[in-house]
């Protein structure tokens, strides 16, 4: 995965943009479901998860910069952590969505 991810043409300046702008993805998000405009829950969840995973490689393209020494400390802890917060964020939405699922099959019918 690394060895695909080192050769995208992924600037580091581009990925810490990117993960920067991915931390609002929750509000924005809440925003889209709440304002009514015919977007479905599939397309919002498969927006945020397009979005997570552009985190997440954003933080590994920072990480593959800075050993490199293309990358300053700094841009990459920040990389870092949001693509933490995304991946936290994502699993914590699969564990809410499993637990639904769960408690929908034991219904009676």
């Amino acid at each position: 995965m690394l060895e695909a991810i080192s050769s995208t043409s992924v600037s580091a300046g581009q990925a810490a943009m990117r993960a920067t702008e991915t931390q609002a993805v929750a509000p924005a998000a809440t925003s889209v479901i709440q304002s009514g405009d015919g977007v479905g829950f599939d397309s919002v969840m498969k927006q945020v998860t397009t979005d997570t995973i552009g985190t997440l490689k954003a933080g590994e393209a920072a990480s593959i910069s800075a050993m490199q020494g293309k990358e300053s400390t700094r841009r990459v802890v920040e990389a870092l952590m949001s693509a933490e917060q995304a991946l936290q964020t994502a699993v914590a939405v699969r564990d809410k969505v499993v637990q639904a699922y769960q408690e929908v099959v034991r219904m009676s019918i």
